[in-house]
């Protein structure tokens, strides 16, 4: 626990994370008695642990390269924006978030993608800032939970359960997650002044150097820019349909290829590639800081102290599930990192408990997006400079973020007692 605070507080201090991680691990590992050596050698063999997580999301930038630089995202969102209409604006920019999420780009890129059209469609339908990021960052945070994103696939490969069955374990709490963004951005639309003038946000010091990505010109027809994550849900598909085993590994970045050619970028494939390398480096050193503190929490008896003080509480077992996902999310202010280092440590324990694997997943999952958007992280930043709203302006959207993952949390939780 003292090497996690150690973690925490040097995050807070704005140290990367990766290294906070580490130095985290090593603190815990030396106070808690395992000497250098021994501390050492369990954090490599955590890190170890991580790696085919970390192959899979090197893979996965392929992907998520190839629809952001082609312009499918964007198209994807254009569309269904267009569709819906100003009239349900915050709905439909609710949705296309949420779709590009689940279709495999990282929330903070998915947010940022739609997010100049979600201000050409708020000017004109006089909606307030505020209330278009919520229902990005509300679309997002239902879509990340039903996606072959990094925390989808740390997730499933710490409980050994299949990635299409974990993403569809929580379809129902997404599509109830989604419904809440739409209210709760509703009730901020009326609530708040509409400021859809956004100029004087650029001069905002805070947001200096900040930069809203253009909109592409030439981006490809709707199915054509969907074609690619349908090409990996279907792969991904045939093993609990027809018991075919197509690896994360192959399918994502077939999905990429594939969209590579629908879009007719076949000359910039190694550009889109490299492109989306450099979106997934970082959360993949992440991940291999993150499995050092996991090995050190692993290795001590942490798990099941908890799991005695919850019968000490009287509460059952499965509740330590949620409570670790939303607990380390918001320690470390990142979904990846939260539900990886709480499914690495807590999946022995919890199976043991009786807590079947794919629904402990799906809940520790969806505890990780509730307070992961907390100001010691990257994504509360990027996402309120896509919009060029203030660190002040910003902060005021956390409490309804926080609704938005509970509600998802909740719905896990209700999910899991119901099927058991």
């Amino acid at each position: 626990m003292l090497g996690l605070a150690v973690a925490i507080i040097l995050i807070f201090k704005r140290a990367h994370p990766a290294y906070s991680l580490i130095l985290g691990a090593l603190a815990g590992g030396l106070l808690g008695g395992g000497g250098l050596a021994n501390t050492v050698s369990t954090m490599v063999r955590g890190a170890q642990d991580m790696m085919p997580t970390v192959l899979r999301i090197l893979t996965s930038g392929i992907l998520a390269g190839a629809l952001i630089q082609s312009g499918a995202a964007q198209k994807i969102a254009q569309t269904i924006v267009e569709k819906l209409g100003e009239r349900m604006a915050l709905g439909a920019i609710a949705l296309a978030t949420m779709i590009i999420c689940a279709a495999g780009v990282f929330i903070d890129i998915s947010v940022i993608t739609v997010a100049p059209i979600a201000l050409a469609i708020g000017k004109k339908a006089h909606l307030s800032t505020e209330s278009l990021l919520l229902a990005m960052i509300g679309g997002g945070k239902a879509g990340n939970i039903i996606s072959p994103n990094p925390n989808t696939i740390a997730t499933a490969e710490a409980f050994h359960v299949d990635l299409t069955s974990l993403m569809l374990k929580n379809f129902i709490p997404a599509l109830l997650a989604v419904a809440v963004t739409i209210l709760l951005a509703s009730f901020l639309a009326r609530k708040m002044r509409s400021d859809a003038d956004t100029e004087t946000r650029q001069n905002d010091p805070q947001m200096e150097g900040t930069v809203i990505p253009e909109q592409k010109k030439n981006t490809p027809g709707f199915f054509l820019a969907i074609l690619g994550p349908l090409v990996v849900i279907a792969l991904l598909a045939l093993r609990p349909l027809m018991g075919i085993t197509i690896d994360p590994l192959i399918a994502l970045p077939v999905g990429g290829i594939v969209c590579v050619f629908a879009t007719r970028n076949i000359r910039n494939t190694f550009a889109f590639a490299e492109f989306g390398l450099s979106k997934v480096a970082g959360v993949s050193i992440l991940l291999i800081s993150t499995g050092t503190i996991a090995g050190i929490i692993k290795a001590s008896s942490l798990q099941h102290e908890l799991i005695t003080l919850l019968n000490i509480l009287h509460m059952p077992a499965f509740v330590l599930a949620p409570l670790t996902g939303i607990f380390l999310a918001g320690a470390t202010a990142s979904t990846t990192a939260g539900a990886t280092i709480a499914s690495q440590t807590f999946s022995p324990i919890l199976t043991e408990a009786g807590i079947p694997p794919l629904g402990a997943g799906a809940m520790i999952h969806a505890g990780a997006t509730v307070i992961d958007s907390l100001p010691h992280g990257s994504f509360f930043h990027a996402t309120g400079g896509s919009v060029f709203l203030s660190i002040r302006q910003r902060m005021k959207l956390i409490p309804y973020e926080i609704a938005i993952g509970l509600t998802s949390t909740l719905i896990a939780t209700g999910l899991y007692l119901l099927g058991s």
